[in-house]
């Protein structure tokens, strides 16, 4: 088996293992975001979704809409970039009520 990995790991070009690791980021970043929430909720011993989650939000999905159109995914073209318009009106609405 590791044979076989090694072997598609030397078969894929250089500027692919460069969309792997980009894409593989934008992943572990949008999981990030359930650790920062996890975290606040269980520091306020209350389910609770902190500015920080929008903003890390949009930035794995943004990252996750590039590394679809590299791919040519629609599936996750579609899916990530339904998601950064719902981030960015949270956002939106944060900073407008700072603002108030």
């Amino acid at each position: 088996m590791s044979a076989t990995l090694a072997e598609w790991w030397g078969q894929v070009q250089t500027i692919e293992k460069g969309w792997l690791v980009f894409g593989l980021g934008a992943q572990i970043i949008f999981f990030l975001r359930f650790v920062v929430q996890w975290i606040a909720s269980e520091r306020a011993h209350k389910s609770i979704v902190p500015e920080a989650f929008w903003y890390i939000s949009l930035v794995g999905g943004a990252m996750m809409v590039i590394y679809g159109i590299h791919r040519a995914d629609p599936v996750i073209i579609i899916g990530q970039f339904t998601g950064i318009f719902i981030y960015c009106r949270n956002i939106y609405l944060i900073l407008r009520t700072k603002q108030q």
